[in-house]
Parts: C-alpha cells; sequence; structure tokens
C-alpha cells in the first residue's frame, strides 16, 4: 500500500525524469537529484524554468547553481503550520514534502487519544515539522530529539513560525539511543513515538550506525518507554536495503500484540499522474 502526500497547496512535484526532479517550493521552482527516478524525461518545457538546480559530483555531494539570488530562506505552509525552506550543501531543503501523509497520521491519532496528558516523543527530529504537527493537533507535551544542535535551532524557528512559542515543546540535542535509555531510567513514557532514523551514521563515540543492524534495538529501546497506553508509533525509512514486508516482519516480532501496518509514501507527479516513490512507513498502535 503506497499512501501520497496529495494535500499540498505550496510545494508540487511537477515533473520527474533521469533522476532529476522539477519541483515548486511556493514560487520558486527548485530543481534536485533522486536515485528513484529512473524513467526518462518528457519534454516539458518545466525543465528550462529552473530558480535553483543541485548539480551532484561524481566524487559525492554537489553544488547548487541559482539562476536569481534567491532568499536565504522562504516559507511554505502545510495546513495551518509554516515551515521555513533553505537549500542546504546536500541538496536537502529542510522539509521531506512526502512526509505530509504521515502528518496527517499524526493529526488523526493525537486527535482521536482519549489520554489526558497526551505526551508524544519525535526522534531523530530534523527540522521539527512533525514536531509542530504533533503540538498543534493537541499533544500537552512534545519531545523532540535530534543529535545536530543546527537542527534544533531550525526547528525552533519553525515552531516560532507556526506561532507555538507557548505549546510545551521540548528541544534536546542527544544521541537518540542514550536518550532513550535514560528516559527509561526515568521512568517516563510517551503515549506516541515518532521515528525516522537514517540509513547510516555515527554515534557520539564514532561507533557505526547502520539501520539494518541497529533497527532492532533502536526498537526495543522506544518500547521500554511506550505509554500502557500508548496510541502510536511511526517509524519512516529511506534505507533501500529494508522493504515494507522486512519492517513489517519486525514490527510484529517486536509489538506482538499490536495492529500494524506497513508501506511505502509517496508524491504525486503533476506531468503525468505516475508517483515518485519517497520511502517506507511502518505503523504500530493498539488493537
Amino acid at each position: 500500500m503506497i499512501n501520497l502526500s496529495k494535500n499540498w497547496i505550496d510545494y508540487e512535484c511537477i515533473a520527474t525524469g533521469e533522476g532529476e526532479k522539477i519541483e515548486r517550493w511556493g514560487n520558486i521552482i527548485l530543481n534536485r537529484p533522486d536515485p528513484q527516478i529512473i524513467w526518462d524525461k518528457t519534454n516539458n518545457p518545466i525543465w528550462n524554468t529552473w530558480d535553483g538546480y543541485y548539480h551532484r559530483s561524481t566524487k559525492g555531494g554537489g553544488y547548487w547553481e541559482f539562476k536569481k539570488k534567491l532568499p536565504e530562506y522562504w516559507t511554505i505552509k502545510y495546513r495551518d503550520l509554516t515551515f521555513k525552506v533553505s537549500p542546504t550543501n546536500f541538496k536537502h531543503t529542510g522539509i521531506f514534502p512526502e512526509q505530509a501523509t504521515n502528518w496527517d497520521y499524526i493529526t488523526e491519532k493525537i486527535k482521536s487519544c482519549q489520554e489526558k496528558e497526551i505526551r508524544i516523543l519525535n526522534l531523530f527530529a530534523y527540522t521539527g515539522c512533525a514536531t509542530m504537527v504533533a503540538s498543534h493537533a493537541g499533544a500537552d507535551e512534545v519531545v523532540h530529539v535530534d543529535a545536530s544542535k543546527g537542527m534544533v535551532d531550525w526547528a525552533k524557528e519553525n515552531m516560532k513560525l507556526s506561532h507555538l512559542e507557548n505549546n510545551k515543546i521540548r528541544f534536546i540535542v542527544d544521541d537518540v539511543i542514550k536518550f532513550l535509555e535514560k528516559e527509561k531510567r526515568r521512568g517516563r513514557t510517551y503515549h506516541g513515538i515518532i521515528m525516522d532514523p537514517p540509513s547510516y551514521g555515527r554515534g557520539p563515540n564514532k561507533e557505526v550506525w547502520r539501520l539494518e543492524d541497529n533497527l532492532q534495538e533502536l526498537l526495543d529501546k522506544a518500547k521500554d518507554i511506550l505509554d500502557e497506553n500508548y496510541s502510536f508509533l511511526l517509524i519512516n525509512s529511506y534505507t533501500a536495503g529494508i522493504s515494507p514486508t522486512s519492517l513489517n516482519n519486525i514490527l510484529k516480532q517486536t509489538f506482538p500484540n499490536s495492529q500494524i501496518i506497513t508501506g511505502e509514501i509517496g508524491l504525486p507527479i503533476t506531468e503525468n499522474n505516475l508517483v515518485l516513490p519517497c520511502g517506507i512507513y511502518g505503523k504500530v498502535s493498539k488493537n
């Protein structure tokens, strides 16, 4: 099953082909690479209208080319929330627009949760779009954890842009595994856990992180701090080596008495009604 993020107004995936995609971010057009795009380009003239083009290097990384001077950042809205957009050195913009389908799920689960004090934990939380979604949906407390101070600072900007400064949002710069261990020792629990772990990385002591090797540990430690009356756990992954079926299997074994749903997420492509695949998801909830 593939869930599409199709409720955007300020974002659009217009055209795709030959490893590239043309996207509209507000009124700015960007051309960015995407390894999933293995089909040919069409003759759509939109390919010549980009404002920013990320050129991938054969040696890794790449660089931006701009036809005109763009602002350092601009903003786009999703429903009632406002997020900062800024092209970064690694082709990203601070927002993964395909996540909007997951944001809608988070909103639905929080609004239907019957607990008096709803606590939500967002792990590998990046620039905090899901954090703001959870807070805006009615969570009494949202804890945002990311190992990068720069990303946490960006998330704080998104909080201000969405006028959520008076909501209870805790921003924590920490290694996720170590944070989960500390929360267990403190006896804290959460009614919802959101996680978007990287495929590869290094821990605080330079230890290597690979999702295929470390996912079970991550899920076990997250399970330890799920409240007995929890509402959901949501995991997203871009790791090519993990299929929805593999994710389904590990979730079923880790959460044996729960409802498990896995599948793909994607973006509709305007020019030809194709779908751009953008990763997989797993949803865990009580039966």
